[in-house]
């Protein structure tokens, strides 16, 4: 098992980092990234030359990508309708540990700690990795588990049944710096990273557990997460939205498995192979997205040195975390989402259309080289939209409406479809059919535009260079929602 003092992992991060080692861009790369954004240009600028429906040539545009990337993602999730009985046989008993990293969370530590003491599998170990939390957060720990107060640096440990529980108290400095410190100071095969906010249901250790035993190429994986906003009636409109949204997210990220080419693991559920995050630096601090970032350098070091690693979802996997619960908490999530994508995007640049990255570097960097663009398209498509009627051009705007009538009909289609095989894929009960319904109905006009707003603040976000990962209030875990 390596352990690694902490400075020797950031002496690991400096070389294995495209952010601190550039590498060179391929004259594809370059071709791929400058051609989407004359794209953007060309489709724009028929607004101001055309008189048909043409002018709306940048909404068209936004219309077929999606709809390819939906029926790309039906192709791949066909199989979840077809139940498997074959059981892979396991390999030996990977040891777990959680990591927690937690700055104030005296309000939901303790309910998080117990979902994970009460696992069905529970995890060896659980490393709290207390970010200079200011709170009442030691107060808890020590009357929930008699830990003691340690030190700035220090480690206490306690034990709860079958569980070994440490409090790493540290000085303030971002969540995966936290991780990073964590990270050398455990013993265990598997590290699962859980925020403070997320309550693992309880076969959640023992599916990310079967997963890593049965498949040794496995060195990342995201369990399934459900978004809870609290009772309130603004906070059960979110909540409604977003439930939707993650479906088709996690269903996405499954397509995209199957073409070995997943790249986003939710850190607020994450399984790794430690040895494999030790060897690549562990997270990096500078990105506003530090698990996205991670994958890209895993798989980065796999093809530079050879080896067969690979990234799963686990549908058996579930979860549920607290998710914004109104206006400004979802557009500050969304900027630093999408602001450390964009991040993660520049650093790694070299890599799309990179054949040497396989299908991660010909097809899903190529696809994210668009993705930077889509939100834009999307408002820039809808302001068109407005000033066509505004502006009374009633002959432009009908065939406007039935292209979009069209593909609400596609969406809707699919989304009603693609429920089932997500209830078939987690084992959760099927969505009601009513208000999905109305969601994949409503949402293009209103959560769908919220959406790409914060993606455009983070565009703000990253061509400023300023660092913006905010806090957002705790409105669902803390309010009683818990096993």
């Amino acid at each position: 098992m390596n352990v690694l003092r902490p400075i020797e992992l950031s002496e690991v991060l400096a070389i294995q980092s495209p952010r601190l080692m550039p590498r060179s861009i391929p004259l594809v790369s370059r071709i791929i990234g400058g051609g989407s954004v004359l794209l953007f240009v060309a489709l724009v600028a028929q607004a101001f030359v055309r008189q048909s429906l043409a002018i709306w040539s940048v909404g068209i545009a936004y219309i077929l990508y999606d709809t390819a990337l939906l029926a790309f993602t039906a192709w791949k999730i066909w199989p979840l309708g077809r139940r498997s009985t074959s059981v892979r046989a396991g390999g030996p008993r990977p040891s777990i540990a959680v990591i927690i990293a937690a700055r104030n969370e005296a309000a939901v530590i303790g309910t998080t700690l117990a979902a994970l003491v009460a696992q069905n599998d529970p995890p060896d170990q659980i490393m709290i990795a207390d970010d200079g939390s200011t709170d009442d957060i030691a107060e808890a720990l020590v009357r929930l588990y008699r830990l003691a107060v340690p030190p700035i640096g220090g480690i206490s440990r306690a034990t709860a049944g079958r569980t070994e529980i440490g409090w790493l108290r540290l000085a303030h400095g971002g969540k995966a710096r936290a991780l990073n410190a964590a990270m050398p100071r455990i013993d265990s095969d598997i590290v699962v990273t859980v925020d403070a906010d997320t309550l693992l249901d309880p076969g959640a250790i023992a599916a990310m557990r079967q997963a890593f035993a049965v498949e040794p190429e496995l060195v990342a994986a995201t369990g399934v997460l459900k978004p809870i906003c609290g009772p309130q009636p603004v906070a059960r409109i979110f909540e409604w939205f977003q439930n939707y949204e993650y479906i088709r997210n996690f269903l996405s990220r499954y397509a995209w498995m199957r073409l070995d080419s997943l790249l986003l693991i939710s850190g607020a559920f994450a399984a790794f192979r430690r040895d494999a995050v030790l060897e690549v630096g562990g997270f990096d601090p500078a990105c506003l997205v530090e698990d996205y970032e991670l994958i890209h350098r895993l798989y980065r070091h796999a093809a530079d040195s050879g080896q067969d690693w690979r990234v799963r979802v686990i549908g058996g996997a579930l979860a549920r975390t607290d998710a914004p619960a109104g206006p400004l908490a979802f557009l500050r999530q969304r900027r630093r989402w999408f602001g450390g994508f964009l991040q993660t995007q520049h650093w790694n640049r070299d890599m799309v259309g990179n054949r040497r990255y396989g299908h991660l570097g010909t097809v899903m960097l190529p696809v994210k080289a668009l993705d930077r663009l889509q939100p834009i398209y999307g408002l820039v498509a809808f302001a068109i939209l407005i000033y066509v009627l505004v502006h009374g051009h009633f002959g432009i705007v009908l065939p406007i409406l039935l292209v979009m009538l069209a593909k609400i009909a596609i969406d809707l289609t699919f989304h009603v479809w693609s429920l089932r095989r997500y209830a078939d894929w987690t084992g959760q009960p099927r969505q009601k059919f009513v208000p999905a319904v109305l969601a994949a109905l409503i949402e293009p006009f209103s959560f769908q535009l919220l959406r790409h707003l914060g993606a455009a603040w983070g565009w703000v976000t990253f061509l400023s260079g300023r660092q913006a990962w905010g806090r957002s209030a705790r409105t669902a875990v803390n309010g009683g929602v818990g096993p």
